[in-house]
C-alpha cells in the first residue's frame, strides 16, 4: 500500500465529499474596463497570459491598480473564463498583479483546500465536465459566468490527502518539463548542425560557373485563388497549396483541394512534381519546399520547374533554402513581401551534376534526421501528457459520500 493509498484509508475511507466551488472559494473576476496601458507599471494580465501572468509585457499605473478591490495574493488561482475555459496558474509570488475580465480569480479556503490541488481538481476530467455543462457555447467567444463557476463540483478529501496528490502531480509534471527540454535541446542542436552542414556544403571556395535562377528554369509560374466564394469551387480533387504550408519540407498533400471549375476561375495552373516552390508574400515569405505531387498553389507562390539537363531540383531547393534570410531580406512592406522577378533574378552556384547528388544525398540525410527528430518529438511529448492527464484524472476520482 503507497503512502496516498494509506491517507485515503486513514483520512477518508468511506468516500470523499463533493463542495460545490462557491463552499470553499471566493470567486472574482476582473476588471471590466478596457485598461489603459503604460510603458511600466503594475503588470496586467489576460487569457493570453494565463501560462505566467507575470511575464505579461502590457503595464497599468499604480493609481490605476489601487482601484481594483480584488487583487490577487499568494494562493490564489487565476482561471481562463473565456474563450479556452479552465486553464488554471497559482500565484505563488507576492507580486502586484492587474487582470482582466477574461480571468477569474478563486481564492480557496486555505484551511480546506491546497491551492495547487484545486488547480488539479478544475483541469482534470471532471472538472472539464463540471465546466462544459455551464459554459455559453452560443456566445462568442465562448465563456462562462463568474457565478456559475462557483456552481461546479469538485472532490474536496482532506488537506493529508490534497498534498498528497499534489506532490505526485508536481513531480510528474517536473518530470515531463524536463524530458520536453531534453528532447526540444537535442532537436535545436541536431538543426543547428544541420544549418552548419548545409551553408559549409554550398560554399564553394573553387571558381564554380553561375547563374540566374531564370536560366535554370523550364517554366516559372505563380498561382492563384478562385475568384469567387462559390463552396463548388472548394473540395474537389486538386491539390492547392497555400502560402502558409511552405516551410522547408516536401510537399506530398495539401490542407484544402479545389474543383476543375475552381481552377478555371482562377489563374491557377497545375505544376509539376519536383517543383521548387518559394513564398512570396506573409508569414512564410522566402520559405521554400519541393512538391512530390503535381499540385496548383495560390498566387503569393513562385513555382520553379527545374531543368534537369542544368540542376537537380534538390540542389536548388537546398540552394534556396540556405539563402533564406537573404532573400527575406530583398522583400519590401511591413511583411517583407517579395516577388516573382526578385526569385528569378537570384544568383545560383552550379557545380557539376555529380558534386550536386552528392551535395542532395548528404543534406537528405541530415534532413532525415532533423525530421524524425521533429516528428519524434511532438509524438512523445503528447504521450507523456496522456499519461499525466490518465494519472491525474486517476488520482482525482474518489466515491462520493455526499454532494452539497
Amino acid at each position: 500500500m503507497n503512502k496516498l493509498e494509506r491517507l485515503i484509508k486513514d483520512f477518508c475511507p468511506n468516500g470523499v465529499e463533493y463542495k460545490s466551488l462557491n463552499n470553499v472559494c471566493s470567486i472574482y473576476d476582473g476588471t471590466h474596463s478596457t485598461p489603459k496601458y503604460t510603458e511600466n507599471g503594475i503588470k496586467f494580465a489576460s487569457v493570453e497570459n494565463i501560462q505566467n501572468p507575470f511575464e505579461s509585457n502590457k503595464f497599468i499605473s499604480k493609481d490605476d491598480f489601487e482601484k481594483y478591490k480584488i487583487k490577487p495574493q499568494f494562493g490564489d488561482v487565476l482561471m481562463t473564463r473565456i474563450g479556452s475555459i479552465g486553464v488554471c496558474y497559482v500565484v505563488e509570488n507576492y507580486e502586484p498583479l492587474a487582470y482582466y475580465v477574461s480571468l477569474a480569480l478563486l481564492r480557496p479556503n486555505l484551511t480546506v483546500l491546497n491551492s495547487r490541488y484545486l488547480k488539479y481538481a478544475i483541469e482534470s476530467k471532471n472538472g472539464k465536465r463540471e465546466l462544459r455543462k455551464r459554459t455559453l457555447v452560443n456566445a462568442v467567444p465562448i465563456k462562462i459566468n463568474k457565478d456559475d463557476i462557483g456552481k461546479i463540483k469538485i472532490p474536496v478529501p482532506p488537506l493529508e490527502v490534497q498534498g498528497e496528490i499534489v506532490r505526485i502531480l508536481d513531480n510528474f509534471t517536473e518530470l515531463t518539463a524536463e524530458l520536453t527540454a531534453e528532447l526540444t535541446a537535442e532537436l535545436t542542436a541536431r538543426k543547428k548542425q544541420y544549418e552548419y552542414y548545409r551553408n559549409d556544403l554550398l560554399s564553394f571556395n573553387i571558381n564554380i560557373q553561375h547563374k540566374k535562377i531564370k536560366d535554370i528554369c523550364k517554366n516559372i509560374s505563380s498561382g492563384g485563388t478562385p475568384n469567387s466564394k462559390n463552396q463548388s469551387y472548394y473540395g474537389g480533387n486538386i491539390p492547392w497549396l497555400r502560402t502558409q504550408e511552405v516551410d522547408f519540407h516536401e510537399i506530398d498533400h495539401t490542407d484544402l483541394t479545389i474543383s476543375e471549375e475552381g481552377l478555371a476561375n482562377s489563374s491557377a495552373k497545375w505544376i509539376p512534381a519536383n517543383c521548387v516552390i518559394i513564398a512570396m508574400y506573409g508569414a512564410t515569405v522566402g520559405k521554400a519546399a519541393w512538391n512530390t505531387i503535381p499540385l496548383t498553389t495560390n498566387q503569393a507562390c513562385c513555382n520553379l520547374e527545374i531543368d534537369d539537363m542544368q540542376a537537380s531540383y534538390k540542389y536548388v531547393y537546398y540552394w534556396i533554402s540556405n539563402q533564406y534570410q537573404f532573400i527575406k531580406s530583398l522583400g519590401q512592406g511591413s511583411q517583407t513581401n517579395i516577388n516573382a522577378q526578385i526569385v528569378k533574378d537570384l544568383d545560383i552556384a552550379l557545380p557539376s551534376r555529380d558534386i550536386q547528388n552528392k551535395i542532395v544525398s548528404i543534406l537528405d540525410n541530415f534532413d532525415s534526421i532533423c525530421s524524425d527528430l521533429n516528428i519524434g518529438l511532438p509524438a512523445e511529448i503528447e504521450a507523456r501528457q496522456k499519461q499525466y492527464e490518465y494519472y491525474r484524472d486517476k488520482l482525482l476520482s474518489f466515491d462520493s459520500i455526499q454532494e452539497a
